[in-house]
């Protein structure tokens, strides 16, 4: 179901960046004038975003000029490189410029649970996910069909939001905490790696099945993504401060594709 697969990519990038930012941003700022983050780390993770528009824009601006073959070697080449590329701004972000990229103030308390007792339930939770996405998978159909919902919309919209929920709550938490800096690299950051890392390792996974998913995008997925990052780049990351318009502003770009997708 590559379709409903690159749908769901769609919705959890642009869902990220747009609803638990803007309602993070929102909250957060209703509770505090400005809040401030590192300008360098979101201009940083600006830059990581134009990229990921691009490697999706690329398959798909060449695709009608290429054999199914071609795309699909293309697709595999580029999720290669967007690998190395997610994993080289890890070393980046987390050890050779890991002063620069930190917030001022760091905060370190006491850990509730045992370093062991956090695997243990990490590893509950991720089988109790692999059951409801099982579930989940098997009722799509049914439910577009008696709904009478477009695939797109079901995939990039509603599994959307119901899979970023423990980044939505996370991330408000974090901005009601003033900690906007958290709240932001929780939102973008999780956009970053489904764009660079999650969506390239299902093209490689695929080759395990005998068929491929290509990284071509529909136009209205590409146009979503990047009328995200831009609106993001331009509201958010521009100053290193927010406001709760600003959140504000994310919310209705959200609302206003969601309508687009629902009557396509």
């Amino acid at each position: 179901m590559f379709d409903i697969v690159k749908a769901s990519i769609t919705g959890s990038i642009i869902g990220n960046m747009l609803l638990v930012l803007g309602l993070s941003v929102l909250l957060g700022g209703l509770k505090f004038k400005e809040q401030t983050f590192n300008v360098k780390l979101a201009g940083q993770n600006g830059s990581l975003m134009l990229l990921a528009v691009i490697a999706l824009f690329i398959p798909a601006a060449f695709a009608r000029s290429f054999t199914t073959q071609e795309t699909s070697n293309l697709s595999v080449i580029v999720s290669v490189i967007l690998i190395i590329a997610y994993l080289l701004w890890l070393v980046f972000s987390m050890i050779t410029h890991k002063n620069e990229l930190s917030d001022e103030v760091v905060e370190h308390g006491e850990a509730a649970w045992s370093k062991g007792l956090s695997i243990i339930f990490l590893i509950i939770a991720t089988t109790m996910v692999a059951f409801q996405s099982e579930w989940l998978v098997h009722t799509l159909e049914p439910f577009s069909r008696q709904y009478g919902l477009s695939e797109l919309f079901v995939g990039a919209f509603l599994i959307a939001i119901v899979g970023n929920a423990a980044e939505h709550s996370a991330a408000i938490i974090m901005a009601r905490k003033n900690k906007m800096g958290a709240a932001v690299e929780i939102a973008v950051g999780s956009s970053l790696q489904i764009a660079l890392f999650v969506a390239p390792v299902l093209v490689l996974l695929s080759l395990l099945f005998g068929k491929t998913m290509d990284l071509v995008f529909t136009t209205y997925e590409i146009i979503a993504i990047g009328v995200a990052a831009f609106i993001v780049a331009k509201s958010i990351s521009k100053d290193g401060a927010t406001t709760w318009f600003e959140g504000v502003l994310l919310l209705v770009v959200y609302v206003i594709l969601g309508i687009a997708f629902f009557l396509v």
